[in-house]
């Protein structure tokens, strides 16, 4: 097999969570293990924020508990703050990411937070789990996401230098992966090479993962010139759903089967059944009463098995 490139899951959460249905845990539940059965071996399966701001995302403790043990699965749950933080800390998530912002507007906006304040929530977590009691491994790995890397719908363009000096404090702290999401979908491959580039530079030791949205149809072009800077581990969501209910316009995730149909075309290595995969899309696609936007849940795979 060719080189092998890691697609995270995040349909369960991001996927979710800006769509106008809200699923029982229970459909959550299974939307996972419908996504595990495909191949996923790394979903964001749930979000620890409040059910006032993002209902969508309630009852994320009774998913994770609806949800067996599954032994080389990762289930990651999403976090804005401490609280957050602890809350996930109470279930049976294998990782915690850490949501922050490229910027203040975004930031305060998602989580009434600026950088400056985000990056010391990030500090004050990393400070405990150094200080946490008992045996190695008894808190969740932990990574950070980055929104807006690429652009802010309240404060406009992000530099370059904006994204690797936040990457370097995040590093600084001992975070071991870091994704750089275009939250609102305005990146372009070129874009991408450059702060690709300039977060190796800020972080040498830190796994890169990105994070991209289709909505001006630059998701797989993104995608492509991530994985031709070197970078191994990407997010998507099965069939294209989500986005971002706290930034305006930030519709449509790529699209996980798209992504994996010209991942593996080219001959790199998913892990992914293409089949099952457009299956659960479709499959989710009915449970939210919408079209889902991916282009291989409309045309499917090719070449189309015989019989």
């Amino acid at each position: 097999m060719g080189r092998f490139i890691q697609i995270v899951e995040v349909g369960p959460r991001d996927g979710l969570q800006n769509e106008k249905a809200v699923l029982s845990p229970a459909v959550r539940a299974d939307f996972v293990r419908r996504l595990e059965a495909a191949g996923a071996k790394r979903i964001e399966a749930v979000s620890f924020v409040h059910p006032k701001y993002v209902p969508q995302m309630a009852g994320a403790e009774e998913v994770m508990a609806a949800l067996p043990p599954a032994p080389g699965h990762s289930r990651i749950g999403l976090v804005l703050n401490g609280k957050g933080y602890d809350r996930a800390l109470g279930t049976a998530v294998d990782e915690v990411n850490v949501a922050m912002s490229a910027t203040d507007g975004f930031g305060l906006k998602n989580q009434g937070l600026n950088v400056d304040q985000q990056v010391q929530m990030l500090a004050d977590i990393m400070a405990g789990r150094a200080n946490a009691s008992g045996a190695p491994g008894a808190t969740p790995r932990l990574s950070a996401t980055l929104s807006c890397a690429w652009g802010c719908p309240f404060d406009g363009e992000v530099s370059v230098e904006q994204v690797s000096d936040l990457v370097a404090r995040i590093a600084a702290l001992g975070v071991e992966e870091i994704a750089l999401a275009d939250t609102i979908g305005v990146g372009d491959p070129w874009s991408v090479t450059r702060k690709v580039e300039a977060a190796r530079k800020a972080a040498p030791a830190a796994t890169l993962r990105l994070h991209f949205h289709d909505t001006r149809n630059t998701g797989l072009a993104n995608a492509y010139a991530g994985v031709e800077a070197g970078v191994d581990i990407l997010d998507a969501s099965a069939g294209g759903i989500g986005g971002c209910p706290f930034a305006p316009g930030a519709t449509g995730n790529t699209a996980t089967e798209d992504l994996v149909y010209m991942l593996e075309r080219a001959g790199f290595s998913t892990g992914y059944d293409l089949d099952a995969l457009i299956r659960t899309a479709l499959w989710i696609g009915d449970q939210i009463g919408k079209p889902r936007p991916s282009a291989l849940s409309r045309a499917g795979g090719w070449p189309k098995p015989a019989g």
